[in-house]
């Protein structure tokens, strides 16, 4: 008789959460990952066993720690970096607020807030620098603090500059000193990313390059110093699946190491699930788990091969499920309580009670009319991650508009830019009331059905069906008398390779598919929508 093998499933965290940093402390495993422009900023993700993981927090949840209001798509929070300083017992969390992206200006400001719990609080924020992006601190042995980050060098369309190294004084809260530049980079390019871990008396610096597409590697290099010089690991880059169209897992880089309690060593990285070879991925980028093994003072995958597995062998480490906030495949939310379900969050500002609340009206979300689903301020939408291939969501809503500029439903989010949209909308007296589909497809925004009737109805439902490149939108004025509305449309717009893939339009694309709910009133009454519940299903 022989021991069945527990294997552990990538991605681990599923849905766009990339960029993924991992600390250990103790017993206790914390995974951080970007979110962009959606708020409160980063995703805070803890495991007892590197296989279940539960959502604990999102640190940066006030304006004076995280002004999105503004930002383009894609801006905002970017790839965070975590660490825990046992001399202070704080845990350090840098971030980046990237607030322009096009042409040869990154303006990229950064912060650190601090906690004595992964949970927070979190402390109000201290500046850094504006030098680059993907900020994260390294304490050394000796009780000394400093900061990493990428620089943005502008000349000749460079863009990456290298990696600069600066100390922290714990004393005056800033770096002090002048900023080094410690590692230019490989062939590969696009160098960011960074992280340092000290073994056996090397400095390692751990990168992230080939840019986060298909290209995208894990690179590393050494130094008996840490301020260099370093040396290139002799099989760079240590994953990557550039060179593996057919591999399940894609896009395979940017990650973080870790030591168990044993002394074994894993990986974190971002990492993709293409609908097709190469092709789009609507759930984003998200995180992933490989083993690491030491060979020559060298980190390897634990295998033959640079290509992140499927499947991967668990820990010795006892199963740990959590019993609230774990993630599921089957979430449905009925709108009576004081807390909002915790997958949801809000387009670039918080989630405050004059507009969005469950106490207007009793056992309903109640969300005020605001601005377009192409504005980068004040929207009416909450919505969550679409977080496999093949998904239902529906939604109730009481909405009585006067007027064809008010609007609200269900919508199927990727920025600005790209959407699909079934709504609620009034005609031009507010005689009528009619549900449409509209979709926004790189600034070209047009209907996507012929108009339905529904005048005299106080109740709706609204359903979408999202199988892969397909998605069809539903709606019933009776419960589960389902009737479909417009042609089946293409989801995989809502991809980041749909978005950057146009020689005459580029934008920035680094989030992943959302489905939610939202309100508009263009005449500026903020007419409210009433929704009763949100479900959300994975096939």
């Amino acid at each position: 008789m022989t021991n069945e093998v527990k294997t552990i499933q990538n991605p681990i965290i599923r849905g766009f959460n990339p960029d993924p940093d991992i600390i250990r402390v103790g017993d206790d495993f914390y995974i951080v990952n970007s979110t962009f422009e959606w708020f409160p900023g980063y995703q805070i993700h803890h495991s007892k066993d590197l296989q279940n993981w539960r959502l604990v927090s999102r640190p940066l949840d006030k304006v004076s720690m995280l002004d999105l209001k503004g930002i383009p798509d894609s801006g905002g929070v970017w790839a965070p970096g975590i660490s825990y300083n046992h001399t202070t017992a704080l845990f350090y969390l840098p971030y980046t607020n990237v607030r322009t992206f096009d042409g040869p200006w990154k303006d990229t400001p950064n912060f650190l807030t601090t906690s004595t719990s992964m949970k927070g609080p979190w402390s109000e924020p201290m500046y850094l620098n504006s030098s680059g992006f993907d900020g994260d601190f390294f304490h050394d042995d000796d009780g000394t603090s400093w900061f990493i980050n990428m620089i943005v060098d502008h000349r000749k369309g460079k863009f990456f500059g290298g990696i600069v190294i600066q100390q922290f004084c714990h004393e005056q809260h800033k770096l002090i000193g002048e900023p080094k530049n410690i590692f230019e980079g490989t062939d590969l390019g696009g160098t960011e990313g960074p992280h340092i871990y000290k073994r056996n008396g090397f400095y390692y610096l751990l990168t992230a390059e080939g840019g986060t597409e298909y290209g995208h590697a894990m690179t590393i290099c050494r130094s008996r110093d840490l301020l260099g010089p370093y040396e290139l690991h002799p099989d760079n880059p240590i994953i990557t699946s550039r060179n593996n169209p057919e591999a399940r897992i894609q896009k395979t880089g940017h990650g973080g190491f870790i030591e168990l309690q044993d002394g074994q060593w894993y990986t974190t990285f971002l990492c993709a699930r293409p609908l097709t070879q190469r092709g789009r991925c609507i759930t984003g980028r998200e995180t992933g788990l490989e083993q690491i093994e030491w060979r020559d003072d060298w980190p390897y995958l634990a295998y033959d091969g640079k290509v992140a597995r499927e499947f991967i062998p668990a820990p010795n480490l006892p199963e740990h499920k959590f019993d609230q906030n774990g993630y599921s495949t089957s979430v449905y939310t009925e709108f009576n309580g004081e807390e909002l379900d915790f997958n949801f969050q809000s387009l670039r500002i918080p989630m405050t009670s004059d507009w969005i609340n469950q106490t207007d009206r009793a056992g309903f979300l109640r969300l005020y009319g605001r601005e377009s689903l192409s504005s980068t301020f004040e929207q009416s939408l909450i919505a969550r991650r679409v977080q496999a291939h093949h998904i239902t969501a529906e939604t109730c809503v009481e909405f009585s508009p006067n007027h064809f500029q008010q609007m609200a439903g269900l919508v199927c989010y990727y920025n600005t830019y790209h959407y699909h949209y079934i709504h609620i909308t009034g005609s031009e007296c507010g005689e009528k009331k009619i549900i449409n589909v509209l979709s926004c497809d790189k600034l070209t925004t047009g209907m996507q059905s012929e108009p339905v009737e529904v005048t005299g109805a106080d109740r709706l439902y609204l359903k979408v069906h999202f199988n892969g490149a397909e998605l069809q939108f539903y709606y019933a004025t009776t419960k589960d008398k389902w009737l479909k509305i417009g042609s089946t449309l293409d989801g995989s717009e809502l991809s980041d390779d749909y978005v950057r893939d146009s020689d005459s339009y580029y934008r920035p694309a680094f989030t992943g598919a959302f489905v939610g709910i939202c309100c508009q009133d263009f005449t500026g009454q903020k007419t409210p929508a009433d929704f009763a519940y949100f479900s959300y299903n994975e096939i």
